[in-house]
């Protein structure tokens, strides 16, 4: 069982950054694939980012492809995303998931355990 908690959403302008985090409980973080999936009102949820057990080897959507970055350190249990150049269509709730799996995978449908989400709205 897993469980995590994001933290680190607000309120930005367009053109700004912020940076997600995502707590995760247990002793065996490293042995789980993390991803960042976002859910804009009204929408589907879709992925955004994955980063393998060892967080050497991500995976973005070509949306955020160069202007977001994914990174994890175990020793802390955490995993980050960072995002920069925001626009204002990646206002969404986004949610942090742990995959039981070495590597990630861009399917909601692949990931066990959800955090709650947090909030990220970017004005123009």
């Amino acid at each position: 069982q897993v469980q995590l908690v994001e933290s680190g959403g607000g309120l930005v302008q367009a053109g700004g950054s912020l940076r997600l985090s995502c707590a995760a409980s247990g002793r065996t973080f490293r042995r789980y694939a993390m991803g960042w999936f976002r859910q804009a009102p009204g929408k589907e949820r879709e992925f955004v980012a994955h980063i393998n057990w060892s967080g050497g080897s991500s995976y973005y959507a070509d949306s955020v492809k160069g202007r977001f970055t994914i990174s994890r350190d175990n020793a802390k249990n955490t995993v980050y995303l960072q995002m920069n150049s925001l626009k204002p269509e990646d206002t969404a709730v986004y949610y942090c998931a742990a995959r039981n799996d070495l590597s990630g995978s861009v399917y909601t449908h692949g990931y066990a355990y959800w955090g709650q989400g947090t909030q990220v709205t970017v004005s123009s």
